[in-house]
């Protein structure tokens, strides 16, 4: 499944993902802005990405540039709770390259319309 925007598209995590996902995680800017409060390793990112794909109330997506396909940030739809129509919500860049440029703003617009459209 991929949902494309003007200048990202999301698509599921891969495995080849979690060295940048890992990468991001080192930065004590953006662990905070996510809410992270500690470090962790390449393993931990990847048993976790193991768990989070089998959990149902979780959906988790690369936020991937259209022009080059490259891989720029992640974001999860969480804790979905479809008997109250509610959900949690998290966003991560991996570098500050990738920041003040509108592509969070995106990715936030197409997680929104694929959790109310999609999952209702």
């Amino acid at each position: 499944m991929v949902i494309q925007g003007s200048f990202v598209y999301l698509r599921p995590i891969k495995d080849e993902d979690m060295e940048s996902i890992h990468h991001s995680c080192q930065d004590e800017e953006f662990l905070y802005m996510t809410g992270t409060r500690q470090s962790f390793t390449l393993n931990e990112i990847t048993e976790k990405y193991k768990q989070f794909s089998e959990n149902p109330t979780r959906y988790d997506f690369a936020i991937c540039l259209l022009d080059n396909y490259q891989l720029i940030g992640h974001l999860a739809i969480l804790e979905i709770d479809p008997d109250n129509k509610k959900a949690g919500f998290r966003i991560s860049l991996h570098s500050r390259s990738a920041v003040n440029k509108g592509y969070g703003t995106e990715a936030t617009q197409l997680a929104q319309k694929f959790t109310f459209e999609e999952l209702k």
